[in-house]
């Protein structure tokens, strides 16, 4: 190398050294703008997002279609906001859609959960099998309400405040037991009396218990019926219906009931008894 290349190298870097402070200030001045641009961005999505909500609302639309379309817009809105200001700061914009476009299969195989997941959320926001406020049951055996359904996943409540997360995809894939999608719901109640006490004598009480219930609907069916005969007694069914929002309370108020009711009728309720015989 000769004296003239060293020369001619050492004005590129005094070039580049005397040019630095100028670039550092310019590309410090840009990542202040994306940061504000960032912030601002921030919070208009986040306004964005009230107003589509209260339009929504106005407008009567289900809790959990309003749910999966903040969540949805939320995750598209920010998307957006970060290509912007990538572009911003000099960062080719379509080149990263290329990149994603061809790592898209790569993508889909990774996060097949994730999409099986979105794909789930979509199918339960279109058939409605549930919405927030249902308490429901899945076939894995959880159940609880309906808190929220979210882009991917349903949140529910236990009745003891545990809060339970489940894959919209499991959901969308699996059987589903909804408690609360009817208004009424029939409540049955198993007691047993001993084969020495006279059947239509019990059956008349309980019968009378049933009618005489502020909870029980008395244009639905009311009956009492002998379901088994088991081995230390004979197994009455108390049937009756009820509103959703009384079940439970009229289920435990019921059982308690009829105990009392039989006792005053001299009708007992007999436990299991085995005899043993010495030879």
């Amino acid at each position: 190398m000769d004296i003239k290349e060293i020369e001619n190298q050492t004005g590129v870097i005094e070039k580049f050294l005397a040019q630095l402070p100028e670039k550092v200030f310019h590309l410090g001045i840009r990542v202040v703008l994306a940061a504000l641009a960032f912030l601002i961005g921030v919070q208009v999505i986040k306004l964005v997002r009230h107003v589509l909500k209260k339009a929504l609302n106005r407008g009567r639309v289900d809790d959990s279609a309003v749910s999966f379309l903040d969540s949805f817009i939320k995750f598209g809105m920010y998307f957006v906001l970060v290509l912007t200001i990538a572009s911003s700061l000099g960062v080719d914009a379509a080149s990263i859609l290329a990149i994603l476009g061809s790592a898209s299969v790569a993508i889909g195989l990774a996060v097949q959960g994730s999409l099986s997941n979105l794909t789930g959320g979509v199918l339960l926001l279109i058939l409605h099998p549930f919405a927030p406020g249902d308490y429901i049951k899945d076939e894995a055996g959880n159940e609880g309400t309906v808190d929220s359904i979210d882009v991917f996943y349903t949140h529910l409540i236990t009745p003891d405040h545990k809060s339970i997360v489940l894959p919209n995809g499991n959901l969308a894939n699996g059987t589903i037991t909804n408690f609360t999608k009817c208004p009424t719901r029939r409540l049955d109640i198993s007691v047993g009396i001993s084969y020495k006490d006279d059947i239509r004598a019990a059956k008349e009480v309980l019968e009378q218990l049933l009618r005489n219930d502020p909870s029980t609907l008395k244009d639905e069916d009311i009956r009492v019926f002998v379901d088994e005969l088991a081995e230390s007694s004979v197994v009455l069914n108390l049937r009756c219906w009820t509103l959703q929002s009384d079940f439970w309370e009229t289920k435990w108020r019921l059982t308690e009931a009829a105990k009392y009711a039989l006792d005053e009728a001299g009708i007992s309720i007999p436990y299991p008894q085995l005899d043993v015989h010495m030879g």
